[in-house]
């Protein structure tokens, strides 16, 4: 059983004050880019779960994909395995990485998305979309929106999915980073400098309107994130990638989720070409992939 999974970006993303639960509420616009995790999943008669990773992508400094327990794969496993109450069920999962690690592109949340569509066909537990979704949620805030895939408007921390409308195909040059940067310390940060932050942040309706028409130039000039001061704060170089990708052309620029990926929306693919070419000289890149979205989420192949 193969699936192939996506990378989100996060068009916008508007983030409130920490709520009880420790997470913060969210407000924002996901779209699924054709950037691909892909794994392999078989049968195992002995009830155990196992991953393997294989990485096509150089790791950032100090981070690392768990082959273990750890890993959100073999979570997504287990998780199934007890809502079909079936404790004898057992997989192997072989994972071939594409996506960026630590990188704010939910690589991680995909792969457990991945998890949960290839066991469930696997194992014959014929649940729907919607039915995984709550399982999806329990596993991370980006699962559930990475079984469907898209454009979509995601709510509370993430989890509340509702598709939206939209036009048209978009092209991305992504500039990846050589250094990870921790999801969690980027929102401490942002408490940190929003001490007083918005109960219930709000998408933009200007980006909605870009989606609606297909304008990728009016969409560029719409792209948010909150956690971006707080991203700069703990890596001012990636400023002067936004600024080099910008410099070049690009219609809009945004650090991806939490970062530290860098995010710049062009024209065409010619023109990310050009943008590409002006990133590769930047000495904190430590990649730049051309990518296009929206596509759909895990899919069997």
């Amino acid at each position: 059983m193969t699936v192939r999974v996506p990378a989100k970006v996060n068009l916008s993303l508007g983030v409130g004050r920490a709520r009880p639960d420790g997470y913060h509420a969210l407000a924002t616009v996901y779209q699924a880019v054709d950037l691909h995790d892909e794994l392999r999943i078989t049968d195992r008669s002995d009830g155990e779960i196992a991953v393997t990773v294989h990485t096509e992508i150089d790791l950032p400094e100090g981070a690392a994909v768990p082959e273990g327990d750890d890993n959100i794969a073999v979570r997504a496993a287990k998780l199934l395995r007890d809502r079909l109450g079936r404790p004898e069920l057992g997989a192997d999962i072989a994972i071939r990485k594409v996506i960026p690690v630590a990188g704010g592109m939910a690589g991680g949340s995909a792969d457990a998305a991945a998890t949960l569509v290839g066991c469930n066909e696997l194992w014959g537990g014929g649940l729907t979309r919607p039915e995984l979704e709550p399982l999806a949620a329990e596993l991370g805030s980006d699962v559930p929106f990475l079984l469907h895939g898209g454009n979509a408007i995601g709510g509370g921390r993430g989890e509340t999915i509702s598709p939206i409308l939209a036009r048209g195909g978009y092209h991305w040059v992504f500039a990846t980073a050589a250094e990870g940067l921790s999801t969690a310390a980027v929102y401490a940060e942002f408490d940190r400098l929003n001490p007083n932050g918005v109960l219930e942040p709000e998408v933009p309706d200007a980006l909605l309107n870009a989606l609606r028409a297909g304008d990728a130039h009016l969409l560029g000039k719409t792209l948010t994130n909150d956690l971006t001061d707080a991203a700069l704060s703990l890596r001012p170089e990636l400023g002067d990638t936004l600024k080099v990708g910008l410099e070049a052309g690009a219609l809009g620029a945004l650090i991806s989720g939490s970062g530290p990926t860098t995010l710049f929306l062009v024209a065409s693919e010619e023109h990310g070409l050009d943008v590409s070419m002006a990133l590769a000289s930047v000495a904190s890149s430590a990649d730049v992939i051309q990518s296009r979205g929206p596509v759909t989420g895990a899919r069997l192949i």
